[in-house]
C-alpha cells in the first residue's frame, strides 16, 4: 500500500530542512502554500523534485503576480508542483520589491521553467538570474515597460465618449 502524503508531512519536512527560510505556510482548498525566501528557491525546489519520499517531479505551471499595495513585496513568483506517483500538488512563494526583480532561475533544475520564466519576465519584468536566454517571448523586443505591472489605472478618466449608464453604474 503507498504511503499517504499529507499537507502536514510536507511542511513538517520543509522545516525540518530548511528552517527559517520558510517565512510561512498557507492551505487553501486542500493545497499546500509555503512563502520561502527569495534566496531559497532553487535549494527547495531541487529537493522537492529530488525528496525520495516527496518526489515533486513535475512543474506544472511558475507565474509572476504584482500586488502594488506590499510595500517591498510587490512582486511575486509562484512555482506550481505535482508529484505524479503520490498524486499530491503544492505552490511555492516568492515575494521581493519591484525595485528589485530579480529571483534565481530553475530552469535548471525544470527545462519547462525556461519558457515559464522568459514569459513572467515578459509581463512583468521579474528577472531571472542565470537564465540562459532571457528575453521577450510575445512582446515586441522595443516595448519599453512590462504590461501585467499595475501602474496604470484600468480606465482613462479623461474620457468623454463613456456614460457610466451603460456600463451599469
Amino acid at each position: 500500500m503507498k504511503n499517504e502524503i499529507s499537507n502536514a508531512l510536507i511542511e513538517s519536512l520543509l522545516k525540518e530542512q530548511f528552517g527559517e527560510t520558510i517565512r510561512g505556510v498557507e492551505e487553501s482548498y486542500g493545497m499546500l502554500d509555503v512563502i520561502v525566501k527569495r534566496d531559497a528557491i532553487t535549494d527547495i525546489v531541487k529537493w522537492l523534485k529530488e525528496h525520495p519520499l516527496l518526489k515533486f517531479n513535475f512543474l506544472t505551471d511558475l507565474c509572476g503576480v504584482n500586488f502594488p499595495e506590499n510595500k517591498n513585496e510587490e512582486l511575486a513568483v509562484v512555482y506550481h508542483l505535482h508529484s505524479f506517483e503520490n498524486n499530491v500538488r503544492m505552490r511555492l512563494h516568492v515575494f521581493f520589491p519591484v525595485t528589485d526583480p530579480v529571483v534565481k532561475t530553475i530552469s535548471e533544475i525544470f527545462s519547462s521553467a525556461n519558457w515559464m520564466e522568459r514569459e513572467t519576465y515578459d509581463f512583468y519584468g521579474i528577472q531571472f538570474k542565470g537564465h540562459p536566454d532571457l528575453r521577450r517571448i510575445l512582446n515586441v523586443e522595443d516595448m519599453d515597460y512590462f504590461p501585467m505591472l499595475k501602474q496604470y489605472p484600468l480606465e482613462d478618466a479623461t474620457r468623454t465618449d463613456k456614460e457610466d449608464k451603460y456600463f451599469g453604474r
